[in-house]
């Protein structure tokens, strides 16, 4: 059992780090720069912490900027407002985000700006043949490891492979639908989700995003850390980044 959680929490929190630090804060805001070397590692990192449901830079790039640009309305590509359920807009955000990471419609210019690119890795990253045998790296390892009898540990199976897509529903869903508000400012419905915001790395702390959009700090508040933001502290101390926007 210790086995079996220790490699669900190891994979839940890389996942949820490489989407926040390497998709959002760098591929979608370029919160940070980093060297050729650095940005090469952090895409292969990506690539192997989301496995089977591995996020295309560009495509969750542009479509993170079509939130912020169209946040809760009509247009935005993924709002719990605007939904008919969490399944629904989860449904959505695929179709919209398949469009665009598999080169199937051309998105407005003004939010296809400069994202992380390794084409051919990207493409082998994306393919059924990749997906398939990365799923079946977790299905080998339960195989492995699971306690005979106890088959209710392979239920979590589906959230391995779907790991990179849940993570953003709940920030999607959860960070616009519960919790209180530091900046009424903003033209949505923006919520700080806690105390649960430590489970998506500061990713919950949609409010204080959204109201300070180029801030690599997504904690405000004095009670309120971002775990992600604290890395990127220790990693710019240690010449691995340079913070473009420090708050």
């Amino acid at each position: 059992m210790t086995i079996i959680l220790s490699f669900f929490l190891l994979h839940w929190f890389s996942s949820v780090f490489a989407q926040t630090f390497f998709l959002h804060r760098y591929g979608a805001h370029r919160m940070f720069s980093l060297t050729p070397f650095w940005e090469r590692f952090w895409h292969l990192f990506t690539i192997v912490a989301q496995g089977p449901s591995f996020l295309h830079p560009r495509g969750y790039a542009i479509l993170h900027r079509m939130h912020h640009a169209y946040s809760d309305t009509e247009k935005d590509p993924h709002s719990p407002h605007h939904a008919r359920g969490f399944l629904d807009m989860m449904w959505q955000t695929k179709e919209r985000y398949d469009s665009y990471a598999y080169g199937r419609t051309a998105p407005p210019r003004e939010f296809d700006l400069p994202a992380p690119s390794w084409p051919a890795v990207d493409r082998l990253a994306q393919s059924w043949v990749f997906r398939v045998l990365a799923g079946s790296v977790y299905v080998v390892f339960y195989l492995f490891f699971v306690p005979e009898g106890q088959w209710g540990w392979y239920l979590l199976l589906p959230v391995h492979w779907l790991m990179g897509p849940i993570h953003g529903a709940i920030v999607n869903w959860g960070g616009h639908m519960y919790g209180y508000v530091n900046y009424k400012n903003t033209k949505d419905r923006s919520r700080n989700t806690l105390p649960v915001d430590f489970l998506t790395m500061g990713e919950l702390f949609q409010n204080n995003h959204h109201g300070r959009g180029t801030s690599p700090n997504f904690a405000s508040r004095w009670f309120e850390i971002d775990p992600a933001y604290q890395l990127m502290r220790l990693m710019q101390a240690l010449g691995m980044l340079r913070l473009e926007r420090s708050h």
